[in-house]
């Protein structure tokens, strides 16, 4: 297949990224492996050439199949999937020795390699991000069932109700609900956004929408509150929440949506903390983090935002080395979001900074790609996606630092998880096909005018010529 030169230079820059990428997460494998044991494994080479193969057939999948895509998106995957296979690695590690228990990183790197082989199918069975639009009701109710599944029949884990088990088998359906609900967003504002722009009352200056146009918001407002007092999963709901609201803007340009968005989500939150007794307990942890170590400790208290707090003020400005840190001291801290908790004790306050500046970089890359599509669907999804991945990013990194409660939410690549790690990856997938369309709009050199004609520019000329000789 014949592509424009910028093409194959976007493909290029791509798999130089990817090498820096692997080297990077190579030589992070080798710090923490000699600073936990003092040597390599003899696995070693095989974990090396692991990795590069995942990268490697997704490069060649984007290569065939969206050459104009944008060349930061995958690098940046598969360097945050492989910084975040080492900390897991480098945890199971630690808890062998000291809780001898069964290591999670093997059962990670299969759901990786499961995430790429969807990731590839994705890529090259969606010839065009439109295709997405003609299943946007069928999405929508597929989702809307799965996302309060697990209030009815799903498993409690930590006080929340996000998985559905089936047997020996669980997996957290509002990972997969969030991106397809955000295709149902992309396609209901593209139909609706006239509407939706109108404005009606003016509240201190701010425009507000028209009363007849508040039923959509509320609709999502409700469904949120059912995660959240049902599910007690706060942080899905503040991302199907957040993201609606972020698109309706962008469709709208009206900042009375986000307005009106802001008081109910706070009215929202604000009761779910009185009412809800495992959001009630984690806003309690996170108002007094010490509470855990008084004697007796409150009902509900948990130590695990003060472990972090104290792994970030031993890390401090450049940690303490992979493998040097004691953050293991989270039990579970690298089978849950608390992963970051490792990386800022290990890496640093400079390592956690690196970490969201990539998560920034590729939030801006699908804004980008939002800003330079001429479709409107495609741009509220591009603009969705990236709003998503922002808000995860927040709602995990935010409750690890103590900046708010603490979600539960998986970060995303980071920590360990089958449900999150291909539902991420096909987000890149989605991002990798909308970036094409934009980098194909772009590139691609644009059919002269002249050749387009049915009939040719000189017959043109020569009729008109004709008839002005005639009249």
């Amino acid at each position: 297949m014949d592509v424009a030169p910028g093409a194959k230079r976007k493909r290029n820059l791509e798999l130089f990224l990817l090498l820096f990428a692997i080297v990077v997460c190579v030589f992070a494998d080798i710090n923490a492996e000699l600073g936990l044991n003092g040597k390599l494994p003899s696995g070693f080479l095989m974990q090396v050439l692991g990795l590069s193969a995942i990268a490697v057939v997704a490069h060649l999948v984007v290569r065939r199949w969206a050459p104009y895509a944008d060349p930061l998106i995958l690098p940046i995957a598969v360097l945050l999937t492989g910084l975040g296979l080492v900390v897991i690695h480098r945890l199971d590690d630690s808890y062998a020795k000291v809780y001898r228990s069964t290591p999670a990183a093997p059962n990670q790197v299969m759901w990786t390699g499961i995430a790429v082989v969807i990731f590839a199918a994705l890529v090259i069975l969606i010839k065009h991000h439109r295709q997405l639009s003609r299943y946007t009701y069928l999405l929508m109710a597929g989702s809307l069932i799965a996302l309060v599944a697990p209030a009815f029949f799903g498993g409690d884990v930590y006080g929340a109700r996000r998985w559905i088990r089936l047997g020996p088998l669980s997996f957290q359906p509002g990972e997969f609900t969030k991106l397809a609900i955000i295709v149902f967003f992309a396609s209901y504002l593209m139909a609706n956004r006239d509407a939706l722009a109108l404005v009606g009352r003016k509240f201190m200056g701010v425009a507000l929408p028209r009363g007849r146009n508040m039923g959509p918001i509320l609709v999502v407002w409700a469904v949120s509150l059912v995660v959240l007092v049902f599910e007690s999963d706060l942080g899905t709901s503040l991302i199907f929440f957040g993201a609606f609201i972020i698109m309706l803007y962008v469709a709208t340009e009206r900042t009375g949506w986000v307005a009106l968005g802001a008081v109910m989500a706070i009215g929202g939150a604000v009761a779910a903390g009185t009412l809800v007794t495992h959001v009630t307990y984690r806003v309690n942890n996170w108002l007094d983090p010490m509470a855990y170590y008084g004697n007796p400790s409150p009902t509900g208290s948990s130590p695990q935002l003060a472990e972090s707090l104290f792994s970030l003020a031993h890390g401090g400005l450049l940690g303490t080395g992979l493998g040097r840190g004691e953050s293991w001291l989270i039990g579970f801290a690298g089978r849950s979001d608390w992963i970051l908790a490792t990386i800022g004790e290990e890496l640093g306050t400079a390592g956690i900074m690196v970490i969201l500046v990539l998560y920034a970089v590729m939030a801006q890359r699908g804004l980008r790609t939002a800003v330079r599509l001429t479709d409107p669907f495609g741009k509220l999804l591009a603009a969705g996606l990236a709003a998503a991945l922002v808000l995860q990013v927040f709602v995990v990194a935010g409750g690890v630092v103590g900046l708010i409660p603490q979600t539960g939410k998986a970060l995303p690549f980071l920590a360990q998880g089958g449900s999150s790690t291909v539902a991420n990856w096909l987000m890149v997938a989605l991002l990798i096909k909308l970036s094409d369309a934009s980098g194909r709009a772009e590139l691609e050199p644009k059919p002269d005018p002249a050749e387009t004609l049915t009939i040719s520019a000189e017959e043109i000329a020569r009729a008109r010529a004709e008839m002005e000789e005639s009249g």
